[in-house]
C-alpha cells in the first residue's frame, strides 16, 4: 500500500510540474501566418468549390508519398530502393516549387 502512495504522489508531483510549465510558455498562434497570407486563413475566401479541389489535391499528393513510402520501405533490393527514394523526392521537390509559386502569384495579387 505504501508502494501505491509513493507512485500517486510522484505521479500527483509531476503533473502539477508539467501544468505549471505548459502554463508558462506562451501561447502559439497563427498570426504571422495569416499575415504572410499563408496557412487556413488563404482558405477563407475560397468557395467551398475551391476549397473541395485544393483539399482533394493535398489528398492525391499524400497517397502518392504515402505510396512511395510503402514501396520504399517493403523493398529488398538497395537499388530499388535508392530509385524510390529519388521518385519521392523528385515528387517532394514539385510539389514544393507549385507552392512557392502559388504563394508568389499570390503576393503578385496583394500588390
Amino acid at each position: 500500500m505504501k508502494h501505491l502512495y509513493k507512485s500517486t504522489a510522484a505521479l500527483l508531483l509531476l503533473l502539477s510540474i508539467s501544468m505549471m510549465s505548459s502554463a508558462a510558455e506562451p501561447q502559439k498562434t497563427d498570426a504571422p501566418m495569416k499575415e504572410k497570407g499563408m496557412g487556413m486563413g488563404m482558405m477563407e475566401n475560397m468557395t467551398e468549390e475551391q476549397k473541395d479541389e485544393h483539399m482533394r489535391s493535398m489528398q492525391e499528393h499524400m497517397l502518392k508519398m504515402h505510396d512511395l513510402s510503402n514501396q520504399i520501405l517493403l523493398e529488398k533490393d538497395p537499388a530499388k530502393k535508392e530509385l524510390l527514394k529519388n521518385q519521392q523526392l523528385e515528387l517532394m521537390k514539385a510539389h514544393h516549387a507549385q507552392m512557392k509559386e502559388h504563394r508568389q502569384k499570390k503576393m503578385q495579387e496583394k500588390k
